[in-house]
């Protein structure tokens, strides 16, 4: 049903694209759009993970390092590739998955969930990230966000250049179409990344096999991230999806506009899951049960 919902919202943010390419000049005008928004997915298919890692400064790290070791184990109990990690020099605990395919993926951690989360707390993060990839939901992240993209700068066409349709939308039209049409697509992409989050949660926590630790990361992770800013996210609130809790300070915004659904409703579906068998131990240890919140990124989540 979820890939069901993801599909038709899918379609409806393609047709928004050609009704607003339609609307501003006729046939031609359709065939632009639609022309315009696939080469813009080309674009982002091929360059979006990379653009989004330098955004946000991320260091990747080799196989030696902890957080690398846990991936990898998690990779094996859920039979797929190994993606690249990195590592975000920010005090926001937070992590988000990003890539085209599940051969060309990478994951992501802040400092501040290494230093802040357990280390039970910070494989489930990390299992729920490669649920992500699994499910291809950074391909459909990938393609949604672009087509809201093209929209909006269809949109702006049409207050620049008005409309070549035979009998014209007028001006009041035209600004309408700049309100409205981006806002259908910024709903359409927040309720796929919404749909998506619970099945993440569901996986993930079969991957790590115990769906309490998730549970608590995402408790965890809500509380610390409403208090600490994430910078490069507030100047970039289109990436904010990205992320396994919302970076922004959604407390301030309306809720019909949020890109996760409400963590509370996240922890308290996990809570509710079968106990799954005891865990593997083949998932390194770190050391310390709980990190410093204060300390300096240093062994074992050393950049090496």
């Amino acid at each position: 049903m979820a890939y069901f919902k993801t599909a038709l919202l899918m379609v409806l943010m393609t047709c928004i694209v050609g009704f607003l390419g339609t609307l501003l000049a006729g046939f031609e005008g359709l065939i632009f759009a639609l022309l315009f928004a696939g080469i813009m997915n080309i674009f982002a298919w091929y360059k979006s993970d990379s653009m989004v890692l330098k955004m946000y400064g991320a260091k990747q790290v080799s196989e030696r390092n902890q957080l690398s070791k846990i991936v990898k184990s998690l990779c094996r109990k859920a039979n797929m590739p190994m993606p690249k990690v990195f590592i975000i020099d920010n005090p926001q605990p937070n992590a988000f998955a990003t890539g085209r395919n599940p051969d060309n993926s990478s994951v992501a951690a802040t400092t501040g969930l290494l230093e802040r989360l357990s280390e039970e707390e910070v494989t489930a993060v990390m299992a729920h990230e490669l649920a992500h990839i699994k499910n291809r939901d950074t391909t459909i992240m990938v393609i949604t966000a672009t087509f809201a993209g093209a929209i909006s700068m269809l949109a702006n066409f049409a207050m620049f250049f008005g409309s070549r349709g035979r009998n014209g939308i007028g001006f009041i039209g035209i600004i309408a179409l700049m309100i409205l049409a981006p806002l259908a697509a910024s709903l359409v992409q927040m309720a796929i990344s919404r749909g998506r989050e619970y099945e993440a949660d569901r996986i993930g926590a079969e991957i790590c096999e115990n769906p309490k630790w998730l549970a608590s990361a995402l408790r965890s992770i809500q509380q610390m991230a409403s208090r600490i800013d994430n910078e490069v996210a507030e100047k970039n609130p289109s990436t904010a999806h990205m992320f396994i809790v919302n970076p922004l300070h959604a407390h301030k915004h309306d809720r019909l506009f949020a890109t996760h659904p409400n963590t509370e409703n996240r922890i308290a579906a996990l809570e509710s899951m079968e106990p799954l068998a005891e865990p593997s131990r083949s998932i390194p240890k770190v050391g310390s049960t709980k990190r410093n919140k204060n300390a300096a990124v240093s062994n074992p989540w050393k950049r090496n």
